[in-house]
């Protein structure tokens, strides 16, 4: 088939640039879009490979797939329900408590010629030992609190110098109170009395020495002085209130037909819970004027006396407290500030023994002051003096008894 001759004669008549311009955009055209313009021709097109979801490319040369992103309105897949766990059928509902130990220590240091209080320890500073096993310390601050005190005080028959020490005594230590302490008064002969049940009015603990002061010179209702039945009435007492407690016994130490033996005593100030003793023995200067009298009298007098001294201190050292066996009023003041400093600044150091058996067992404690290297902690004053100190610590406890 021949072109027409009008095409010819219009092709004769095409400028040759614009002919030229024309080859020129035909040249340059892609060859990807010069395909996408080209009719479908469904016995020639090739497959078109579709594109994999997500996950990179398919096959050596095909298209890479970008990750396609989740709508924004649709919600996350919840996790999978916890599964119950369904006892057999008849079977109870049990549950598993653990009981771990922890024993809370009581630690005070003071400056054996001043009784002041040794400031500014860290946890490093101090090691405890039960039963001569070295235990780790999990818990350890200073505290300074409000006191809950029981004044016990002997007021019998037996002497009245006895009796003016102990009123001299316990009016120091109440001049020293502060206004957030609970403090009781009783006293005791034959059988313990109730004075002052625990208040923080003090003037009414004073009002009370104060008729107890009025009473000195009269002859008193019994001779007899039962140290150990007192003392384990006031225990009963403070085991039905929380928290620490402090007993402050201001008496001879001797004791006259008690119920209680002093084993059995001992052993109920051992057993006792958060509960510290401090001693205040009386008649210190007539003892102190009376003593090595001749004649078998006079030496049972002294052994009477030095055992009710050794009594009062055992009490004391029991419970990590401080004896103290004043001869005139004039140390009294001194001595109840190293009671007061004693009882509010303390180290409370709290471990959990190594040895968790809860077998009713008595646990023997120890407590020491090591320096940064572990050798012994020593302290100097201004003119590098060594200076000697006491670490006021219980003696031990007794471990639970595991209840079947």
């Amino acid at each position: 088939m021949y072109p027409s001759r009008r095409f010819v004669s219009f092709q004769r008549r095409l400028p040759l640039a614009v002919l030229a311009l024309f080859v020129m955009a035909v040249a340059l055209t892609p060859v990807g879009r010069s395909q996408a313009q080209q009719p479908a021709n469904p016995q020639t097109q090739q497959t078109v490979q579709t594109p994999p979801a997500s996950g990179g490319p398919s096959g050596d040369s095909g298209v890479i797939a970008l990750p396609k992103k989740a709508p924004a309105d649709v919600a996350p897949v919840p996790a999978p329900p916890r599964p119950e766990f369904k006892n057999p059928p008849g079977a109870g509902n049990y549950s598993l408590q653990l009981n771990v130990p922890e024993v809370t220590l009581d630690v005070g240091v003071l400056l054996q010629k001043s009784g002041q209080f040794v400031p500014g320890l860290q946890p490093g500073n101090f090691r405890v030992y039960e039963n001569g096993v070295q235990q780790k310390i999990v818990g350890f601050r200073r505290i300074e609190a409000p006191i809950t005190a029981l004044l016990l005080c002997e007021f019998a028959a037996h002497g009245w110098p006895f009796r003016f020490d102990m009123l001299n005594a316990a009016w120091a230590f109440t001049e020293q109170l502060r206004p957030q302490d609970y403090v009781a008064l009783t006293t005791f002969d034959l059988t313990p009395h109730i004075m002052v049940d625990f208040t923080q009015n003090h003037a009414e603990i004073q009002q009370a020495i104060n008729t107890l002061g009025m009473q000195a010179w009269a002859p008193a209702a019994f001779y007899e002085t039962n140290i150990f039945d007192a003392l384990s009435d006031a225990l009963d007492r403070l085991s039905r209130i929380p928290g620490q407690k402090y007993i402050i016994l201001i008496a001879s130490g001797h004791d006259s037909m008690s119920k209680l033996t002093l084993d059995q005593m001992l052993k109920r100030v051992k057993e006792s819970r958060n509960v510290t003793i401090y001693t205040i023995s009386t008649g210190g200067l007539l003892l102190a004027l009376t003593e090595g009298q001749p004649g078998m009298r006079g030496g049972m007098y002294d052994m009477t006396y030095l055992q009710a001294d050794n009594q009062m201190r055992t009490f004391a050292s029991y419970t990590g407290g401080m004896s103290f066996f004043p001869r005139f009023a004039g140390e009294l003041p001194d001595d109840v500030r190293s009671i007061n400093q004693a009882i509010r600044s303390k180290y409370e150091l709290v471990y959990r023994p190594s040895d968790a058996k809860q077998d009713g067992t008595w646990r023997k404690l120890r407590v020491e002051l090591v320096d940064a290297e572990g050798k012994p902690l020593r302290f100097q004053d201004q003119k590098h003096h060594p200076l000697k100190y006491q670490i006021i610590a219980r003696d031990g406890y007794r471990a639970k008894q595991q209840v079947e």
